[in-house]
């Protein structure tokens, strides 16, 4: 056969490996970096938010995951801030469903605060949605309302009850808040599977800086958070996995799946399949590093994807093989210095 008989025009494009061997087939998307809530561990009070002209359009939003995916991308997340507080978000979602009527595509998924899920959940289903996290730290309303500042607890439980309804499987999100939500662990587990949905929880990131709590006052070892569980349950280690880093056991009480998130005491760098895209086009290649690549300026430049596609893959070639993270109260600065909505959740 000629050499040139295939041009890189219609040649498949290749998966994205880096310099590790890890394949990058998870990719997650922030769509906006607003939020209708101001959660006290991942935003300050009195928040500057992005101009609208800095953050893609929808139809850029579209273009840069149908590029991943035309790479290998199977897991696409949806983000923010809260995502489902764009304006017209439900646009990006149904474009990208052809994704996932070609088979290209195995997940389109989101992370909400679920204060939106009663006006979406029936579309996003319609959309090829198959499940949703949703962020609950407490079943206290009161509490609720000064973890987030702003949100209302009933309408997250509406939102988790419309989603349920509308056939979408539910996962549960607890950041472990020390002396804030620790006697809730074992009542967060209990509310999550009586109701068929999975409990996860996370440590406490050190990204942005807060005008509230300080991060080592707030971080609790997510051994801690087991512990206090096995007080309640049998926690069986199981095999099980979504895509993303938790590590999942059962409890033989329940029957449901309880998820452990630990960036700190534990990490997952080493299998880390996974890549961020924020609002505005910047790909962070790891969410506890500082480095990143510009997905805006190529986009923008050209109407075809040639550029993006070299961006994108110079980008995978620097991917580092783990964070920084570390809390420590003689370092006042948080490893990061972005907030978590920014980088998207």
């Amino acid at each position: 056969m000629n050499a040139h008989a295939r041009t890189p025009a219609t040649a498949a494009p290749a998966p994205l490996v880096d310099p590790f061997g890890r394949t990058i087939s998870y990719l997650r998307v922030s769509v906006t970096d607003r939020c209708d809530f101001r959660c006290v561990y991942c935003m300050s009070e009195h928040m500057q938010f992005l101009p609208r002209r800095d953050l893609l359009t929808l139809e850029e939003l579209d273009r840069l995951c149908s590029a991943f995916v035309s790479r290998g991308t199977k897991r696409l997340r949806i983000t923010g801030g809260e995502p489902l507080v764009r304006h017209d978000v439900m646009k990006l979602f149904r474009a990208l469903s052809r994704h996932l009527d070609t088979g290209a595509l195995e997940e389109l998924t989101l992370t909400t605060n679920g204060s939106q899920l009663t006006r979406f959940a029936a579309e996003l289903a319609d959309c090829g949605v198959r499940r949703v996290n949703v962020s609950l730290d407490t079943l206290d309303p009161d509490r609720f309302r000064a973890l987030t500042r702003t949100g209302a607890h009933a309408q997250v439980l509406a939102g988790i009850a419309a989603a349920r309804a509308a056939g979408l499987k539910v996962k549960l999100n607890a950041v472990a808040l020390k002396g804030v939500n620790e006697d809730e662990f074992v009542p967060l587990v209990r509310f999550a599977h009586e109701n068929g949905m999975d409990m996860t929880f996370i440590e406490v990131m050190p990204l942005g800086e807060l005008d509230g709590p300080e991060r080592a006052d707030q971080y609790l070892p997510m051994q801690e958070v087991r512990d206090r569980l096995s007080e309640a349950f049998t926690l069986d280690e199981i095999d099980y996995r979504t895509g993303g880093p938790a590590r999942y056991v059962r409890s033989r009480e329940t029957g449901g799946r309880i998820g452990f998130i630990t960036p700190l005491t534990h990490n997952f760098c080493e299998s880390c399949n996974r890549v961020r895209v924020t609002c505005t086009g910047t790909l962070y290649m790891c969410l506890g590093q500082e480095d990143a690549a510009d997905l805006r300026a190529p986009l923008r430049e050209s109407a075809d994807d040639a550029l993006l596609h070299q961006a994108i893959e110079t980008a995978i070639l620097r991917k580092p093989k783990g964070h920084d993270f570390v809390i420590d109260r003689t370092v006042p600065a948080p490893a990061v210095s972005r907030h978590m909505s920014m980088t998207g959740g």
